[in-house]
């Protein structure tokens, strides 16, 4: 059985998607948009609404003269003023907005259906007398009676509208529902018909994909769901719905869709929800052990499909639930060696990290691994313990216990600060290899923001002519103190 046949798209992300809350997009800012989606394939682009102002008519006929394959659309209300602004913008068609619920009818336009079908009909005619191709849209069909909107369908149709539409205008319908109507409606109206649904519920994508199975030839969709309230059925959410579950080809360019949909965000100012289907940040990002795990061994385990059908690269992310196969997987996308001891030290800090609450970036497990692949060389002084007393009212004290050359050592001593104080016991403790040590620079940075931030703490050691860099890496800057001059006076004492 064939569900989907000679389906097309009707972007009107820069209409409905404008209106957005928040959103108000340039002339430049629509053509960049327009031209994206004219290059993904969309059918047709409601590039606005020529009755709003004449920086938006200047928006539109700057897009419908921009050279583009698409088929230009204006939004128009059943008003002959606004098909004769739309004519000025040079568009092709128009989407002609009929209100169709009795709430509508008599609350909005405080006329009763009668007037609504025959205004429907003049400007219907009026805007193919000037050569626009029409689609006629029944505004709040959801709540329409039935009958009534197929009387009015009827009447557009004999005066001459190409299309028809039915709007779910608050997010009403569901499924099955949907499904119904257009398999009623295909098969009564002799003129194709499109689906437009908002996503009140969360329905939009599904209702949209139900009435495209019942009989609908063309979905309205935005870029990322953009419009207002709860937004619009998703571009990407019904195309790669066909693709990739019901395996039909929609005609879309589907490998441009997640560049176009950062280019939507970064235009209109609206982020997409990291757990946005598709091309939410998460989308095809894994953290968990276990699912990395099982990547490892085939990409299908944890994936719906490959990230590459959407112009994606799948990411590895590290926190608490990292698994070892996480890190590993990781570390060899950066070029990385770590043995088991050394992947086994990585693995712990980036635990230790995750259970702060801390997520662990790319720069971080960088900075992590390259402290521990060189702290991990020989050692001949090694960290057993420490402590530190400091506040307001005492002087900053470290004890600390080393371990040189086998030789268990303990020293305490004060400094300036916690830090000074924890530097001056480590240089008492290590006194008898390197009594002449001097630490010459000490420079702290913050791989990423927040108080809980892995911060890396770089110095300059210097004996008898010979100086080294080292550094360390820790979300506690003592303990990346400690471990930046550890580092830096053994590889002077075994350089010496």
């Amino acid at each position: 059985m064939i569900l989907f046949e000679n389906i097309r798209f009707l972007d009107t992300t820069l209409r409905d998607g404008e209106q957005t809350p928040g959103v108000a997009l340039t002339r430049e800012k629509k053509l960049l948009i327009a031209r994206a989606l004219d290059e993904m394939g969309v059918s047709v682009i409601e590039a606005g609404s020529a009755i709003t102002s004449s920086g938006e008519r200047e928006s539109i006929k700057a897009v419908a003269n921009d050279g583009l394959d698409a088929e230009i659309c204006s939004y128009c209300r059943i008003v002959k003023a606004d098909v004769d602004h739309a004519l000025e913008c040079d568009v092709d068609s128009i989407h002609l907005v009929a209100p169709v619920s009795d709430l509508h009818i008599k609350t909005k336009i405080k006329k009763d259906r009668d007037a609504v079908r025959q205004i429907a009909v003049e400007v219907t005619e009026y805007a193919k007398d000037h050569g626009l191709i029409v689609e006629l849209s029944g505004e709040d069909s959801s709540r329409a009676d039935l009958e009534f909107l197929k009387a009015l369908y009827a009447d557009g149709i004999d005066a001459g509208a190409d299309r028809l539409c039915y709007c779910d205008t608050v997010g009403l319908l569901v499924p099955e529902k949907a499904t119904e109507i257009f398999r009623d409606l295909s098969s009564s109206l002799k003129a194709p018909i499109s689906i437009h649904c908002h996503n009140d519920f969360g329905f939009a994508t599904a209702n949209t994909v139900a009435a495209l199975a019942g009989g609908a030839k063309q979905a309205h969709v935005t870029v990322n769901g953009l419009g207002e309230r709860a937004g619009n059925a998703a571009l990407e959410e019904v195309v790669m719905s066909l693709e990739w579950l019901y395996k039909y080809d929609t005609g879309i360019n589907h490998e441009q869709i997640y560049r176009v949909s950062r280019l939507v965000s970064r235009l209109t100012g609206i982020p997409v929800s990291p757990n946005k289907a598709l091309v939410g940040g998460n989308a095809f990002t894994h953290e968990a052990g276990i699912h990395v795990h099982g990547l490892l061994a085939d990409k299908a385990t944890y994936e719906p499909m490959g990230p590459e059908q959407i112009g994606r690269k799948r990411q590895i992310v590290l926190g608490k639930h990292a698994g070892r196969s996480s890190i590993a997987m990781a570390l060899q996308e950066m070029g990385l060696e770590a043995d088991e001891a050394q992947a086994g030290e990585i693995f712990n800090r980036v635990k230790q990290m995750g259970d702060q609450g801390k997520h662990v970036t790319d720069a971080d497990l960088q900075t992590i691994a390259e402290n521990v692949l060189d702290i991990y060389k020989e050692s001949l002084v090694n960290l057993e313990e420490f402590t530190i007393v400091s506040g307001n009212r005492v002087t900053p004290t470290a004890s600390i216990k080393l371990n040189v050359k086998d030789k268990e050592i303990i020293q305490a001593a004060i400094g300036n600060g916690p830090v000074d104080a924890v530097i001056n016991a480590i240089r008492r403790a290590a006194r008898s290899c390197a009594e002449d040590i001097v630490l010459e620079e000490y420079h702290v940075d913050a791989i990423s923001g927040g108080t809980n931030a892995l911060v890396e703490v770089r110095v300059k050691l210097s004996k008898e002519g010979k100086t080294v860099t080292a550094s360390g890496a820790r979300t506690d800057i003592i303990m990346a103190s400690v471990e930046a001059v550890m580092n830096g006076m053994n590889r002077l004492i075994t350089a010496e």
